[in-house]
């Protein structure tokens, strides 16, 4: 059911259709139990706040972030802001990282900590509709399957690839809707 749902809001979150965030809600309801139950730490926290994402998320896409009731539009950082993101993630992904191995009993604690770390911004960014999101999610994605394999979570590896590919499409999709008059600078 998780995998469905989860399929069904990236699915639904390529057309912008708001009803992928209630898909999104459920699905990270039952991963947040799935990861907690094989030390997969960081991806279950990810999950809880993914819960909190999609209510924000449904909010952000049908009122525009505001009280203003109009639509939020495609935007992008660009290639600066992006670089300056990757580099503060980067830096705590370590910090997480070092905390999870030293300090806990998380699997994948360094690899697991990026994802997760980059996974939170970018929900944030896909809140957002910012372009960029998608290139982001293509990698984390793609870090995810080795780490699902690894963990006998061959289901959820699927479904990643099938996450990597639908996150190709959803950036091709969304770029032909990205209108540059409308780049965020903040």
């Amino acid at each position: 059911m998780a995998m469905v749902l989860a399929i069904a809001y990236i699915l639904l979150a390529i057309r912008q259709n708001i009803w992928c965030w209630p898909a999104a809600f459920f699905s990270t309801l039952i991963y947040a139990v799935l990861f907690f139950d094989v030390s997969l730490l960081m991806d279950s926290a990810l999950n809880v706040y993914y819960l909190l994402m999609a209510v924000y998320g449904w909010y952000s896409w049908k009122y525009g972030g505001k009280l203003q009731e109009k639509e939020l539009e495609v935007t992008s950082y660009g290639l600066s802001k992006n670089i300056k993101i990757i580099a503060v993630l980067t830096v705590i992904s370590f910090a997480f990282g070092y905390v999870m191995a030293n300090y806990t009993s998380a699997d994948f604690a360094y690899v697991d900590s990026f994802t997760t770390v980059f996974a939170v911004f970018t929900t944030y960014m896909l809140a957002k509709k910012v372009l960029e999101n998608w290139i982001y999610w293509i990698v984390i994605d793609a870090v995810s399957i080795y780490i699902y394999i690894e963990k006998g979570l061959n289901l959820t590896a699927i479904m990643f690839v099938i996450y990597t590919v639908l996150a190709f499409v959803a950036y091709k999709k969304w770029k032909e809707e990205y209108d540059p008059s409308k780049t965020q600078t903040v």
